[in-house]
């Protein structure tokens, strides 16, 4: 059975109710129950902070035994170049997701300090970005 972690950044745990015009009215706890259900071969795993330090310290914590993660880092992405090197010095492929296409919004998120160090970038599908993460590894 594979393990994939998904790790989302800063304000995502407001899901459903922040900005429903850019990210959708469900809630993530909801919707990571959906992906349980879908995905019962797979040991899928959630973690969320709003702080930079705690992602990288889960990075560095499961970045060795995982078969993937699937990290929406939210404004951290085009901030961090610490978590971009946390996921540079870890061996567990890691695909890069966004809820909303952050090239249809505004300049400074066209730019992704994780990317060049991830597998795959997915963007603008809503929540089915995680799916389409999680279904790279599979």
């Amino acid at each position: 059975m594979k393990k994939i972690m998904i790790i989302n950044g800063p304000n995502l745990n407001l899901l459903g109710v922040r900005e429903k015009n850019i990210y959708g009215s469900q809630d993530f706890p909801s919707f990571f129950d959906e992906l349980r259900q879908r995905y019962l071969t797979v040991d899928l795993s959630y973690f969320q902070s709003n702080h930079e330090g705690e992602i990288i310290d889960k990075l560095h914590e499961i970045g060795f035994s995982y078969d993937g993660v699937v990290l929406n880092a939210g404004a951290y992405t085009h901030t961090s170049v610490a978590i971009g090197d946390a996921i540079a010095g870890i061996t567990t492929p890691v695909v890069e997701v966004h809820i909303s296409n952050v090239h249809k919004r505004e300049a400074f998120r066209h730019h992704s300090y994780l990317a060049p160090n991830c597998v795959g970038v997915i963007c603008g599908f809503g929540l089915n970005s995680y799916k389409l993460g999680i279904d790279s590894f599979l």
